[in-house]
């Protein structure tokens, strides 16, 4: 078994189980504990399950760990997916961006091209388009400052995205479970991305493979209102299909694949 499938395998068990053993793991796989351990702990990382002592159990479904921290996580990924995802937009468009650890690598390889008119709540989303060579308008949106998450957050932000039209909505997601329901930790972070679905022609999801059938506390909206899903690895069979059902075009970024 490749290491990826194996891992797979892994998070399905765990999220069948709640809670597995490494031994249990170990002797289901065919494979030593320390392979188990060392993917246990890989996927802890990825925020796909949580190690424990003598095993592992579902993910938290109510926190994730700070953006300082989920920057540093997947890096090389996020690059990947935010170059891919740059190359579908043309120069001229409006996007609303929210904020994420990958719109943010994203809007680091937007910035490269342009010019666009960007509305975001995302401070460091704002700032990278500020340094692009062909800058065009950008809008930070006014609310609650969120220094943990350097985002701007309330029903003042909602308010002011219902007054938009733009052509694309480029957000981010905690996790998309294996229905195909794009989900967040935060609820005004979820307030903010429906309210950005809602005033976009078209919807795009960024996501790292760390995000795909996984669970979160609150659902931003189904399948059926997205358009495109940008991420590193294809998802898993059961969940592929679901999001081709729905008509999302899944795009897995470095390698071309559709």
């Amino acid at each position: 078994m490749k290491p990826e499938d194996r891992r797979s395998r892994i998070a399905e068990l765990v999220r069948q189980s709640s809670k597995v053993a490494v031994e249990e793991l170990a002797d289901l796989l065919g494979t030593s504990r320390e392979t188990v351990r060392r993917d246990l702990t890989l996927l802890s990382e990825r925020g796909v399950l949580r190690k424990v002592h003598g095993g592992a159990t579902t993910a938290q479904t109510a926190s994730e760990s700070p953006l300082a921290e989920r920057r540093a996580q997947a890096r090389l990924e996020k690059t990947t997916i935010g170059r891919a995802a740059a190359a579908l937009f043309e120069a001229g468009d409006s996007l609303l961006i929210d904020a994420g650890t990958t719109t943010i690598s994203f809007a680091e390889q937007l910035a490269q091209r342009g010019p666009f008119t960007i509305i975001t709540n995302s401070t460091l989303v704002a700032q990278e388009m500020w340094g692009s060579p062909q800058r065009g308008n950008i809008h930070l949106l006014g609310g609650s400052y969120h220094g943990d998450g350097y985002e701007i957050l309330g029903p003042q932000v909602v308010d002011q995205i219902q007054k938009v039209h733009a052509d694309h909505a480029v957000l981010t997601v905690g996790a998309i479970d294996p229905a195909g329901r794009f989900m967040d930790f935060n609820v005004e972070e979820a307030y903010v991305a429906r309210a950005m679905i809602a005033s976009a022609r078209q919807v795009t999801v960024l996501a790292d493979a760390s995000k795909l059938g996984r669970h979160a506390l609150f659902q931003v909206c189904g399948a059926e209102s997205i358009h495109r899903l940008v991420t590193d690895r294809p998802p898993d069979p059961i969940l592929n299909s679901v999001l081709r059902a729905s008509g999302i075009e899944v795009i897995i970024a470095g390698n071309g694949l559709r």
